[in-house]
């Protein structure tokens, strides 16, 4: 009797408790975002936590430790992450308005063992998709990010999910139904839906807005704080990187931010200063 206690204890929760060993913790996951904050500040990213290799990604292509923006001080006004505890995965907006150019950025990092392993930010700027980085501001920091209680959580898969319908709904089917939520507001590159704060307000848009295939569809999901980040590209493989971040309340949208990146107005390389439109290489 015993050892058939023991064995089924290690074939049914030999999984569960190898999974809970990989799982972050969320305090180890806020240590390593912090890394990546004062390094951002500092532009210095011997500041990050990193490990021995890392990836880097800016704008969904592949680029170098010396290359990216990381390595500019920026004068950050407002910072707000969600932490994925099952994928050991963070994201983080970050945005800057004031010094020699504004930006919005999205950023996800891949921890393990404490250490950051792969880091890959959106660079949003004066050229995207409704960019205004005062307003981003102005309304991020006046809309409420913080953990949610208990009851008004919805699972891991239920997140993904409304995520998927709010995609599919705007660019694809207009048949689906959303779990739209009153009030909700959405935020794109600085453009709100609900300046004055009226209750009644929703996400809703008008839809399907044209048919566009949305491809490379990855997720960073923050139970505690009812939140969904989604990574795409719109139009194909090589289409627009894009940033989708969904706040759900009572398993009903409460806020909406979207940074899309236009990759044939600017660089790949932030390195330096932010280069003239006429240095900049076409795609």
């Amino acid at each position: 009797m015993f050892r058939t206690l023991i064995g089924f204890l290690v074939l049914f929760g030999g999984s569960s408790l190898l999974h809970a060993q990989d799982a972050c913790v969320r305090s180890v996951l806020q240590a390593a975002t912090d890394s990546y904050i004062a390094a951002q500040r500092a532009g210095d990213i011997s500041k990050m936590a990193l490990a021995p290799e890392v990836k880097y990604l800016q704008n969904m292509s592949a680029t170098t430790k010396e290359k990216g923006l990381w390595n500019t001080a920026l004068p950050i006004a407002y910072h707000n992450s969600i932490y994925d505890v099952a994928r050991c995965k963070t994201f983080t907006e970050v945005v800057v308005t004031e010094g020699s150019a504004k930006y919005v950025l999205g950023t996800r990092l891949t921890v393990k063992d404490g250490k950051i392993t792969e880091i890959d930010s959106l660079v949003t700027g004066k050229d995207d998709w409704l960019f205004n980085a005062d307003n981003y501001l102005k309304y991020a920091k006046a809309e409420d990010w913080s953990v949610l209680p208990v009851d008004n959580r919805v699972t891991r898969q239920a997140l993904i999910d409304a995520a998927h319908q709010y995609m599919d709904f705007v660019f694809m089917d207009k048949s689906i139904r959303p779990p739209w939520g009153t009030p909700c507001a959405r935020l794109e590159g600085g453009a709100y839906t609900n300046p004055e704060g009226n209750d009644k307000d929703n996400c809703q848009v008008a839809a399907p807005l044209g048919e566009m295939f949305i491809q490379s569809r990855t997720f960073v999901v923050d139970e505690e704080m009812g939140t969904v980040n989604i990574f795409c590209r719109f139009g194909g493989e090589n289409g627009m990187p894009d940033s989708h971040l969904i706040r759900m309340v009572n398993g009903r949208y409460r806020f909406i931010h979207t940074l899309s990146v236009n990759l044939t107005e600017k660089p790949l390389d932030y390195s330096g200063a932010p280069k003239s439109k006429n240095a900049m290489p076409k795609n």
